[in-house]
């Protein structure tokens, strides 16, 4: 049966619509993959649907044929619900692999605790992303994969849709534990952007003079440089949303023991005010808004 997969060109199954797993179908189906999606709510499938994607009535119904399961869904509670209520685990087809790209941190071992127990014959690979809404939608995601070396070839099709780079980092569990990292200097990038922009108004400075003064510094990278610019705009819509920027930080947070950390708390702590005051949904750069109040009026030159 693994060679007949091998051989032909994989079904996918996407299942949670969000930006991102709408992204990843959506490409996967300009791919020319056969895609089947499905989410809770079937509004985020009517225009994957006229790209030629099937939408599935439930999320067993959507895997039952695949040969690549992908769940892109909030957080583990979400991934386990689809899992196990929702019946994905117990309806895959015997050797299918199951993509799972969610952050969640070291709950990915439950995971995959979860498949060895109730479904050995699956396999399954722990690849979660970098990239926000931008990158999804144009293919150029970062994979951090993990998982057995022999499913590489299997999932390449699909990881070649979607992707600009893949970067395999060991062992499943793996992929979940580098994404910590990746997303904790993601949130100290974020908060130098809004802590950078909000100090210099307080001092009497334009955000148009700071981006002239910053640019080109070795400081300052592509992402923060575009973020130093959408600030100055006061775009504040979510490429990250800053809920999910907060849950990803929680998400370190519980990975290590005690006090450690201090500082990633205490912006934890910062991130959860803002969060609570109504700015989640907004892009993580919103903090801006917090630290910015009370400020005096910037001047010009």
């Amino acid at each position: 049966m693994s060679t007949v997969r091998e051989q032909r060109t994989p079904a996918i199954a996407v299942l949670g619509l969000g930006v991102m797993g709408h992204a990843i179908a959506a490409n996967a189906r300009r791919a020319g993959l056969v895609t089947v999606v499905w989410n809770r709510t079937s509004e985020q499938t009517i225009d994957l649907v006229e790209l030629g994607a099937v939408a599935a009535e439930s999320a067993s119904a959507a895997v039952q044929r695949a040969d690549i399961v992908v769940t892109m869904v909030t957080d583990a509670d979400a991934v386990l619900a689809v899992a196990i209520d929702h019946g994905m685990l117990a309806a895959m087809a015997p050797g299918a692999i199951w993509v799972q790209m969610s952050t969640i941190g070291l709950r990915i071992d439950h995971v995959a605790q979860l498949v060895a127990e109730h479904r050995p014959d699956v396999t399954l690979i722990d690849a979660p992303v970098s990239g926000s809404k931008g990158p999804a939608e144009a293919g150029t995601l970062t994979i951090f994969a993990s998982g057995p070396v022999e499913a590489r070839p299997r999932v390449a099709p699909l990881f070649d849709a979607i992707s600009a780079r893949t970067v395999w980092v060991g062992a499943t569990g793996a992929g979940s534990r580098v994404k910590l990292v990746n997303n904790t200097l993601l949130a100290f990038t974020a908060e130098g952007v809004a802590s950078s922009v909000a100090l210099a108004r307080r001092l009497g400075i334009t955000t148009e003079i700071l981006l002239d003064a910053l640019d080109g510094s070795p400081l300052v990278s592509r992402w923060g440089d575009a973020k130093l610019r959408r600030v100055s705009n006061q775009e504040y819509s979510a490429e990250f949303a800053l809920a999910l920027a907060l849950k990803d930080a929680r998400l370190a947070l519980d990975a290590l023991d005690g006090d450690q950390f201090p500082v990633l708390r205490a912006l934890a702590a910062e991130w959860q005010h803002a969060a609570e005051d109504g700015l989640g949904g907004d892009d993580v750069t919103v903090v801006t808004r917090v630290l910015d109040q009370h400020r005096i009026v910037a001047t010009g030159p």
